[in-house]
């Protein structure tokens, strides 16, 4: 099995794999590459309904010399614990931050989010994430403004009276339900067109019809948050 960059030509036969409409794994087979490595450039490049083979080779460069740019082991760089394989995890983070990413969240806003949800305290300060990502701390006050106010993150003070940036249990379950409020505030949107375009319209049943589908969805989402709560806050299955 090849190791190493994916080479221009495999990116190639990466966008023409999507075109087809084929999994990751069907894809990854052809190029007889891991799964996980063909997940990951997806994802870190734009997600599979924006791949392009060029953009995503030019990321990649242009990833690499910064890297480059950056001496090892300099003051700030974190050290992983429990023996973890330092790169692999940054791999991870990236491959995490860009699933965000693909769901609307700005780059450096899913990259902070990625790093909080793979510590193991659930949570850090600003100079530690600054430390992390290696980014000015601007940076990082930005992204973290904007998922405390999308209500994925919380902020706390440690014994230290440090503010610390913590995603917990709860903050998944109320990001999960404020998603459904905002699904539903959509059917009550599209249900106030039915008065305004006149019920029995065709354009006020496409209307209701789409209240009726967005009231199902957003019931479904909330009933399924308040039965799977106590999994937030189990332990790991036996």
């Amino acid at each position: 099995m090849p190791g190493g960059r994916l080479t221009q030509q495999e990116r190639q036969q990466i966008t023409a794999g999507l075109a087809e409409g084929l999994a990751y794994a069907e894809i990854a087979r052809r190029l007889d590459r891991p799964t996980s490595t063909v997940t990951r450039e997806v994802m870190r490049n734009g997600g599979p309904g924006a791949y392009r083979a060029d953009l995503a080779h030019h990321a990649t460069e242009h990833r690499a010399r910064r890297r480059r740019a950056v001496t090892p082991g300099r003051p700030g760089t974190v050290a992983e614990p429990f023996g973890r394989d330092s790169a692999a995890v940054r791999e991870y983070e990236e491959t995490f931050a860009a699933v965000f990413a693909s769901n609307g969240l700005p780059r450096m806003t899913a990259r902070t989010l990625a790093v909080l949800y793979t510590t193991d305290s659930g949570g850090a300060t600003a100079a530690e994430l600054t430390a992390r990502l290696r980014v000015s701390p601007a940076s990082v006050s930005k992204a973290i403004t904007f998922l405390e106010s999308q209500g994925l993150i919380r902020r706390e003070r440690d014994d230290r009276r440090r503010e610390r940036y913590v995603v917990d249990d709860d903050v998944m379950y109320q990001s999960t339900m404020a998603s459904a409020r905002s699904t539903a505030h959509l059917g009550e949107i599209a249900r106030q067109g039915v008065t305004v375009l006149g019920p029995g319209t065709p354009a006020a049943a496409r209307l209701e019809n789409i209240a009726r589908f967005v009231d199902f969805v957003s019931e479904s989402i909330a009933r399924a948050a308040g039965q799977a709560r106590e999994i937030l806050h189990s332990g790991p299955a036996n």
